[in-house]
């Protein structure tokens, strides 16, 4: 079955929601770290999954991308079950993880990790896209990617989300580690991705920030969703509290 078999029952992606997880469980051994989440991703909109450290906001992504299969429970992308799909195949039906830790090529040169990104036939329209979303990037083509600053390992990492063309993105932790200004940029990116019409799911430290662009949000504590809903409830002061505490600001 191709990744084009597996739309085919379910018509144009538009229709239905980008990612669906449903009633999904998963663990880690003997360890149970999801337990019933179900969540929702609509194109074009933001949906920001946040928690405390430990409440499976990490796995969710992993299960969502196909790196962790879950227990139980199912997933679906544009509508179609995906559960026993490879993430390379839910790659190929336009799903695009970006994983904490900045997963680019270290030892390759910028341009080379931009050229693996890129469309085949569109390197070089990649690289120019990059360039222009990230300038720093730009000047900094021939360098090896290990040997960049920080900041500039994540705007590469995020450059996955423009020239793999995907229309779900997965985005974990963006802002970690990184300076203020660094974390504008981030931001600033994210919203871009959101005004082309892709869908994001984004886990960020960020707690309040995420949820001001966020236009849905899921509150994940011990493996179980304790809120879901519009995102906006969340940032008067004393629901923040109630559901996701002072340190997570």
């Amino acid at each position: 079955m191709t990744a084009t078999d597996l739309r085919a029952d379910t018509g144009p992606h538009t229709t239905a929601p980008a990612l669906e997880l449903r009633d999904v469980s998963a663990r880690y051994g003997e360890t149970t770290v999801l337990r019933d989440v179900s969540l929702t991703v609509r194109p074009g909109r933001v949906t920001a999954l946040i928690g405390p450290n430990g409440a499976g906001k990490t796995t969710s992504l992993r299960v969502a991308s196909g790196l962790l299969a879950p227990s139980e429970g199912q997933v679906l992308v544009d509508g179609a079950d995906v559960t026993r799909t490879a993430p390379h195949r839910r790659a190929g039906l336009g799903l695009c993880h970006i994983p904490e830790g900045r997963g680019i090529y270290r030892n390759l040169t910028v341009r080379e990790n931009l050229a693996m990104m890129a469309s085949r036939g569109a390197v070089e329209e990649g690289i120019e896209k990059a360039a222009a979303a990230f300038p720093v990037l730009g000047n900094r083509l021939g360098q090896k990617a290990g040997t960049l600053s920080g900041g500039e390992q994540q705007m590469l990492a995020l450059c996955a989300a423009h020239l793999r063309r995907p229309h779900l993105v997965l985005v974990d932790e963006p802002s970690l580690g990184l300076a203020p200004i660094v974390v504008d940029l981030v931001f600033e990116f994210l919203e871009t991705l959101k005004a082309e019409g892709i869908a994001l799911l984004l886990v960020d430290q960020y707690a309040l920030r995420s949820l001001k662009v966020a236009d849905t949000a899921y509150v994940l504590r011990r493996g179980r969703i304790a809120y879901s809903g519009d995102a906006a409830p969340l940032l008067d002061g004393n629901m923040f509290e109630q559901y996701i505490g002072e340190g997570a600001a």
